[in-house]
């Protein structure tokens, strides 16, 4: 049982290190790639420093993940289509396949009222994939908010492609496999992590939490999944970079042995 699936590391896995640092880790651990997270480092938002990176390290950029969190909404502008258009943009010119993005905020009424026509229009236009991201509910309590509009469940919307994220169906309590199935076809993309019961968004190495992970890897390569796998975990804990790079080792690891992937060089 395997899969053609790509294993790659986002860059907010190396946080508080730098982008710099996620393509050093990356090559280092044996990722296949990385995913990069446009953020608040400016290197994240240039694609000439990064393509500089990508030929240094000789590590290549399978995704952008577009700035769509609540600290970014300077980055790259104000206008979320803008910020759109520059990630796929900047995907063209890197070779990535895949733009993440999130559902928009439910105070982004324009936009949310136009997101599924807009983003069909913009996936006419090229070969980059625009692959929405389940989100969730932010809960206080007892009570949760419906944050995200149309929906923070992919499953409601009819997005051509779309990313599963385990962490985040761990704070919506989703059954994770039972969305992996539903969206069929439709699943692209995969942020491997893993979660608990809990109103935080705690992106844990896979397999330290309560989801299905590795039953969600193996149907993955029980149907041929030949998307990718981006591991989007969270390790600002380590205390130092050793500890960074063996819990990054740890996660390659679970993907590799529950999707059936092996190394592709000797660095992995």
């Amino acid at each position: 049982m395997t899969s053609a699936a790509r294993v790659g590391l986002s860059t907010s896995s190396v946080f508080p290190e730098t982008t710099a640092a996620a393509f050093e880790l990356a090559a280092t651990v044996g990722f296949d790639g990385v995913e990069v997270m446009v953020g608040t480092d400016a290197t994240s938002q240039d694609p000439d420093a990064l393509k500089a990176l990508m030929d240094h390290y000789e590590v290549p950029i399978l995704s952008i993940h577009a700035p769509c969190l609540l600290i970014t909404q300077r980055v790259w502008g104000t206008d979320p289509w803008g910020k759109l258009q520059r990630a796929q943009e900047a995907a063209e010119r890197l070779g990535a396949a895949t733009v993440v993005v999130h559902p928009p905020f439910r105070w982004q009424r324009d936009y949310a009222r136009e997101f599924v026509a807009g983003l069909e229009r913009m996936a006419s236009e090229t070969d980059v994939r625009f692959a929405v991201e389940n989100m969730f509910p932010w809960r206080a309590g007892p009570s949760s908010i419906g944050a995200y509009l149309p929906d923070w469940d992919v499953r409601n919307d009819d997005y051509p492609h779309t990313t599963l994220d385990m962490s985040h169906t761990a704070v919506s309590r989703s059954d994770a496999m039972e969305m992996a199935v539903d969206l069929g076809d439709r699943l692209a993309h995969v942020h491997l992590a893993d979660g608990t019961d809990s109103a935080r968004d705690e992106h844990l190495i896979p397999g330290r939490g309560d989801q299905p992970v590795a039953e969600v890897l193996q149907h993955l390569a029980r149907t041929g999944f030949a998307g990718t796998v981006i591991a989007e975990v969270s390790t600002r804990r380590a205390p130092d970079r050793q500890s960074r790079e063996d819990d990054l080792r740890e996660a390659l690891t679970f993907a590799r042995q529950h999707l059936g992937t092996y190394p592709t060089d000797s660095a992995a």
